[in-house]
């Protein structure tokens, strides 16, 4: 189906393509295996530009107004190849968002360019008692004369070790709960700033995964974004814009899952003759396209709808494409396997890995029952306001 794309973004979905069939693809079973971070194929993503297009122009990146439907096209076609391989670009993008969201001019020009020009970025709110609660966060930034001092860890953080520039989530004033959050850029090799164990995880292996560990980690105060207090928010709005990027990334996954299964079910022979001929399996392939491209339909409405800047209620909305893709993910690519019988669930063949890279899709950046919860929530709100 025609997404309509502009010819700069036809462009990058082309560069984005020929990097995942020709420099993904034939070694992302290799990656999945090891767990070493693919920094040669994050080389060939910053040579190609990609990083730039969810940067504005005026900070050396190409977006053309229009970051999040870019960050997702991108997103998508690294995706199909590998999810994990994929988050290297998509989870710097989530890094990059608190500073368009919140960062002064002076800051953006600091930082954004270096980003564009393919600095691997991370976003640091997640700890061990704050996952879905994002309201408690416990790390902790005191002021001390020109410098903010952290303490505390950061658990789970993608791209965490590998990312030079950290947009922190830290209490500056516990008196207020999450009023009393801030948001804090944090510089590989800060002193007192260091990484724990990296995870060893189900899926998206190629991805790191790391603590964070701030020790009286003294950073300037002229690297908090905004006002004090303004972190939750901060981190909110990022979520309204990265949210689509989850759901291309999940998308991205499934259309792999699917692209697979009808390549397989046309070359398996059964009872003479492939699979391919066999009704019910044609209506599961028929079920799982349908599916995929629904939830395509709703990652670019919302992207575009974002983009425009006339959007209202944008979480309930962000949600929804997350939601529903990352579903949409986990329900094709188990079918997949389904496809597959009993090769599918071989790590020989490459298709058991999409189904473990489609789970987290369902888990990160919220839930997708606090995604539900948020839809519901926006339901009731639209409703009360007469909308």
């Amino acid at each position: 189906m025609d997404y309509f794309f502009t010819e700069e973004q036809q462009m990058m979905r082309e560069v984005a393509r020929e990097i995942a069939e020709k420099r993904i693809r034939p070694v992302a079973a290799e990656y999945d295996e090891s767990g070493e971070f693919p920094w040669p194929i994050v080389e060939a993503i910053a040579e190609a530009d990609l990083f730039r297009v969810f940067i504005p122009e005026e900070y050396e990146g190409m977006d053309l107004g229009t970051p999040v439907t870019n960050m997702c096209i991108v997103t998508e076609e690294l995706s199909k190849a590998c999810g994990g391989i994929a988050l290297a670009f998509a989870a710097t993008g989530l890094g990059t968002m608190p500073l368009l969201v919140a960062a002064s001019d002076e800051q953006k020009k600091r930082w954004l360019p270096r980003i564009a020009a393919g600095t691997l970025a991370a976003f640091a709110l997640t700890e061990a008692n704050a996952g879905s609660d994002a309201g408690s966060v416990q790390t902790r930034a005191v002021l001390d004369g020109d410098h903010w001092v952290i303490n505390g860890t950061k658990q789970w953080i993608t791209n965490g070790g590998e990312a030079e520039i950290y947009t922190v989530f830290c209490v500056t004033d516990p008196s207020k709960g999450a009023r009393g959050v801030s948001t804090i850029v944090v510089e590989k090799g800060t002193p007192g700033f260091s990484f724990g164990k990296k995870e060893d995880k189900l899926g998206i292996r190629a991805s790191a995964t790391r603590e964070l560990v701030f020790q009286d980690c003294r950073v300037p105060k002229e690297n908090l974004l905004g006002r004090p207090g303004t972190g939750f928010i901060n981190a909110m709005k990022t979520f309204d814009l990265s949210r689509p990027g989850v759901a291309a990334q999940a998308v991205g996954i499934a259309q792999g899952a699917l692209d697979l299964a009808v390549k397989y079910s046309r070359e398996r022979h059964q009872f003479g003759q492939p699979i391919s001929g066999f009704q019910g399996l044609r209506w599961m392939l028929a079920d799982m396209a349908t599916k995929v491209e629904a939830a395509r339909a709703l990652v670019y409405a919302v992207a575009r709808w974002i983009d425009s800047g006339q959007a209202k209620r944008t979480t309930t909305y962000s949600a929804m494409s997350k939601c529903f893709a990352a579903d949409v993910a986990m329900e094709v690519t188990t079918n997949a396997v389904q496809i597959f019988g009993g090769y599918g669930y071989m790590k020989e063949y490459p298709i058991e890995k999409y189904m473990r890279d489609a789970k987290i899709t369902q888990i990160y950046e919220g839930t997708n029952q606090i995604q539900r919860d948020e839809i519901g929530r926006g339901l009731i709100a639209a409703a009360a306001a007469g909308e």
